[in-house]
């Protein structure tokens, strides 16, 4: 059959992901790139293990409990993401010296590495 091969498949990516999500965390420069690869990453990496377990246990309940799940994670996690950077942003967290462009400088008050010290309260 072809449905554990494919099972093992997702399996495998979703863990990777999920590994590459875990170094992103380690590796990256600023508060914002981890963010962004942690809610792209994991995100995407769970759905994979969730795909690869629904092929193992197929049953109605398993489909409707597992594309539930599939579907809030989907939808949360890049939301959760969004809100975590943008709170990130407005207490001031500073900015990798990498980062050449700030669109929401404009917006609000810089970071603290924009201004060269702490935000004002």
């Amino acid at each position: 059959m072809i449905r554990v091969p494919l099972a093992s498949v997702l399996l495998v990516v979703g863990t990777g992901l999920v590994v590459v999500s875990a170094v992103g965390l380690v590796r990256l420069p600023d508060a914002y790139n981890r963010m962004n690869a942690l809610a792209k990453a994991a995100s995407l990496g769970a759905v994979g293990v969730l795909l690869g377990v629904l092929l193992l246990l197929p049953s109605p309940r398993n489909a409707v409990v597992l594309l539930l799940a599939t579907g809030l994670q989907l939808f949360t996690a890049p939301l959760g993401g969004y809100a975590l950077a943008r709170a990130a942003y407005r207490a001031g967290t500073p900015l990798s010296p990498a980062t050449w462009q700030d669109e929401l400088a404009a917006r609000g008050a810089p970071p603290a590495s924009a201004t060269g010290g702490a935000p004002d309260a």
